[in-house]
């Protein structure tokens, strides 16, 4: 295949993926016929085309209004990492303030996020925007952070012999190394956007795909559920092909990693007295911005708590040990489900990258599968998922790691190509296989991207169990929040979306320590501090 032109290599893999994607469509209408015509849990591509056909205006109309609230969540939330990036990289010293303030908002659970912004927003289309931000804009702004870091120390020493100063090497510099970073963030933040788009119009929109699949699920319409599911999937992949096809025309070619020695630098007392400063002013300012925001918006106290409403709750008031126990005997059901899952994602997303490195026509066949798995609302899949493996805790950490899943591929697969091509040719000279190339070479390569896809995969990962909590399976704190929430008890509801989140900072800042003790020996040009 490697003596083919580029046209003729075009067109080999055009036709491979549609033999492929043919080859799944035929034993998808088998299974459904043969296997499963009795259990009404998975509808046949047959049935769903006859769907499509005989409602296609209904469908048409809800993809559109989708995919418009959809895009101006990319555009607002992408916005919005890269302004917040440029900051980090002028002034250093705020990364940690930021990293933090932008974590905390990413992990605010959406059960709790989708009602209060209802509340403000009304039926305007301000949710599902919202909503699609904030679904894609911390993936990018990690993805970003680390491309910017990703230049040598002699680029930095050049531009300041020339007594530049950090913002011209901000535009020379550092954002033509970030540019591959930025593609692999807008690959994964497109389908997101769609997702977030979708859950927004789940908290009482009028129209798109949310409110059809809302419709499914409660008329038991096991066709229509699947047809809407499809079409998401469908137009999740198309937009993913556009940021591909984005990004090919931002970076025509692939920028050499950079080797650097390993600075003699040991942490100090000072740098942790900074970080533990950073961290006491991080939280006080999002319990001010907190305090501020529902006071100046006028939000009733009612449902919009306060930050002294949670602490009366949990702390001070004459049920506090009780709704304590309520709280912490939840969230440790969803841990017990997101750790496993966690973990399961992280290893399936790094060894498919690895197989796909290894042999690239597996690579051009299994990624359009990889990329409809996340692509699918989990909405839609946690039912199927609940039925074919029960209530328990398999079909949760299946769910977690599908969803951590692809994000640690797509890092993961940018991350092994990122080796210099002088590197490689010395391998080649000594006749190496590509299996010793990709563990002595890619794979240390790598790992600034395996760490970053790890970070952004812990929120992830906690969304993605308490929402199937919320929705199917009656266990652990997503579940709560959701009983809470029908129930009006929103000093429980907020305590649950406090605690819930502060675990996911938690675990941020585990994975956090532990990518810096291993980039500090195998890239210390990604380690700052």
């Amino acid at each position: 295949m490697n003596r083919l032109g580029p046209g003729a290599r075009g067109t080999l893999i055009g036709v491979n993926s549609l033999l492929i994607v043919g080859g799944l469509l035929v034993a998808w209408e088998l299974l459904v016929r043969l296997l499963l015509s009795e259990r009404y849990i998975l509808a046949a591509p047959s049935a769903i085309v006859d769907r499509l056909a005989s409602r296609s205006d209904l469908y048409a109309r809800a993809l559109l209004v989708t995919l418009r609230e959809a895009s101006w969540g990319f555009l607002y939330g992408n916005g919005a990492a890269m302004l917040l990036a440029m900051l980090v990289a002028l002034f250093p010293v705020s990364e940690r303030l930021i990293q933090n303030l932008a974590l905390v908002v990413f992990c605010l659970p959406l059960v709790a996020t989708g009602p209060v912004l209802r509340v403000i927003f009304g039926t305007s289309d301000g949710p599902q925007i919202t909503l699609a931000a904030l679904a894609v804009y911390y993936t990018t702004f990690v993805s970003l952070v680390v491309g910017l870091r990703a230049i040598p120390a002699s680029w930095a020493d050049l531009v300041a012999s020339y007594g530049r100063g950090r913002l011209a090497m901000l535009r020379y510099v550092r954002a033509r190394a970030a540019v591959p970073y930025l593609v692999a963030g807008l690959q994964v933040a497109a389908p997101a956007a769609v997702l977030g788009a979708m859950v927004g119009e789940f908290t009482g929109a009028e129209r798109g795909m949310g409110v059809l699949v809302i419709q499914g699920i409660r008329s038991l319409d096991v066709v229509a559920t699947w047809t809407v599911a499809s079409l998401a999937t469908v137009a999740s992949i198309a937009v993913y092909g556009l940021a591909v096809a984005f990004g090919r025309w931002l970076s025509p070619g692939t920028p050499p990693l950079l080797l650097t020695a390993r600075p003699n630098r040991k942490p100090s007392a000072a740098t942790l007295w900074i970080s533990l400063g950073m961290a006491a002013l991080t939280g006080l300012l999002i319990l001010l911005m907190w305090q501020i925001s529902m006071d100046w918006l006028n939000l009733n106290r009612f449902f919009a708590k306060r930050p002294g409403d949670v602490w009366e709750f949990l702390v001070t008031h004459a049920n506090a040990r009780s709704h304590r126990e309520q709280v912490f005997q939840a969230l440790g059901s969803t841990l017990g489900v997101t750790l496993p899952g966690y973990f399961v994602g992280l290893m399936v997303g790094l060894l498919t990258a690895c197989v796909f490195e290894l042999f690239p026509w597996v690579r051009r066949g299994v990624m359009p599968v990889a990329i409809a798995l996340r692509s699918v609302p989990i909405i839609t899949t946690a039912p199927l998922v609940i039925i074919l493996l029960g209530r328990g805790g398999a079909s949760l950490i299946t769910l977690v790691a599908v969803m951590t899943f692809f994000p640690t591929l797509i890092a993961c697969a940018q991350g092994l190509r990122q080796v210099p091509g002088q590197v490689v040719d010395v391998f080649n000279t000594f006749a190496a296989g590509r299996l010793r190339i990709l563990v002595l070479a890619r794979l240390p390569a790598a790992l600034p991207a395996f760490f970053a896809g790890a970070r952004i995969a812990v929120p992830t990962a906690v969304l993605a169990a308490t929402v199937a909590e919320w929705l199917a399976t009656g266990t652990g704190i997503g579940n709560l929040m959701a009983l809470t929430y029908s129930t009006s008890n929103y000093g429980l509801l907020w305590s649950a979306v406090v605690l819930l989140t502060a675990v996911s900072v938690a675990g941020y800042s585990l994975v956090v320590g532990l990518e810096r003790l291993v980039l500090s020996q195998v890239a210390p040009e990604q380690v700052v501090g």
